[in-house]
């Protein structure tokens, strides 16, 4: 299976129920007035795409309708994908532009981050890059044991040290040894949940110093794993990590298990942070780079 008929069967759920309400409602209407309009909103904010997104996409769509002189309701369904699209904006791929390029993986337990770190290690080593990855979730045995096992089956290099140890020295071990052996990329795994939000501002400060002292000149990627099944909240989490952390990007775990993927594009206009990885499916392989106008086509077809 091609990587646009993952991301479609992957998004099954969401069309199912995102596009079917919307195709409803279009077709309950014979013209095209505010209440089509108003009707739309809440459906679109039914849908997890936020009431700030809902709000800009109708406004959109009003003006667009008035200018081209729009009467059938079912127009509507062409020109929503078309904002939809530009809402999106321009993908953004991983900057792996140096040798190592580093990628910091956070957020909360259970979002699946250390099975997407796993699955990103095998893209990446399948590619041709040698990977090493930090176990820098020294917090929990559990978190090194688990990464351990994906580093294992992805064919890559893992550093960790016992459970309870610094993570930024793990973190320093790992870039030492993406030097001395020319790997191409490190990555790290942190902590996601600490006492509170200060400790975890602190450790991730800490691990950004490592880098920055260790890999200074480096493409350095700060990714936040977010879980699509639980929408709005996952807005919520990269509200508060983006307050201690300087994010480039999210990957958004669990596409397939969810009717809550319309978030992409509360993600995409709330937060202004882009979406670079998308996992649709438990395979290793299940992993891809987001790519607006695929999901867009997959979510409209």
């Amino acid at each position: 299976m091609g990587f646009f008929e993952k991301l479609r069967a992957g998004l099954k759920k969401t069309k199912d129920s995102m596009m079917g309400r919307i195709e409803r409602l279009l077709n309950s209407f014979t013209k095209i007035d505010e209440d089509l309009f108003e009707e739309l909103e809440e459906t679109l904010i039914m849908c997890d795409v936020g009431v700030s997104a809902s709000v800009k996409i109708c406004d959109t769509l009003r003006e667009r309708v008035k200018e081209r002189g729009v009467k059938d309701p079912a127009q509507i369904k062409d020109m929503l994908k078309e904002v939809v699209v530009e809402m999106l904006g321009e993908d953004q791929p991983l900057d792996l532009s140096t040798k190592p390029s580093v990628i910091l993986v956070i957020g909360v337990n259970g979002v699946g981050k250390t099975t997407t770190i796993g699955k990103l290690c095998f893209e990446l080593h399948k590619s041709g890059l040698r990977v090493i990855v930090a176990a820098a979730d020294t917090f929990r045995a559990a978190a090194i044991d688990q990464l351990e096992v994906w580093t294992e089956r992805a064919g890559v290099e893992i550093i960790k040290h016992n459970e309870g140890s610094d993570p930024a020295s793990v973190v320093f071990d790992a870039l030492s040894a993406a030097k001395a052996r020319g790997a191409d990329v490190v990555i790290c795994d942190t902590a996601g949940r600490l006492h509170n939000k200060k400790n975890l501002m602190d450790e991730l400060k800490k691990i950004a110093r490592i880098v920055d002292q260790q890999s200074q000149g480096c493409a350095l990627e700060v990714l936040l794993a977010l879980d699509a099944t639980t929408g709005q909240n996952a807005v919520n989490q990269a509200k508060q990590f983006g307050e201690v952390a300087d994010l480039t990007g999210i990957i958004l775990t669990k596409l397939d298990g969810t009717a809550k993927g319309g978030i992409i594009i509360s993600i995409a206009d709330e937060l202004k942070i882009p979406v670079k990885l998308v996992t649709v499916g438990e395979k290793i392989d299940d992993i891809q780079p987001f790519v607006a106008k695929d999901f867009v086509d997959a979510l409209f077809e």
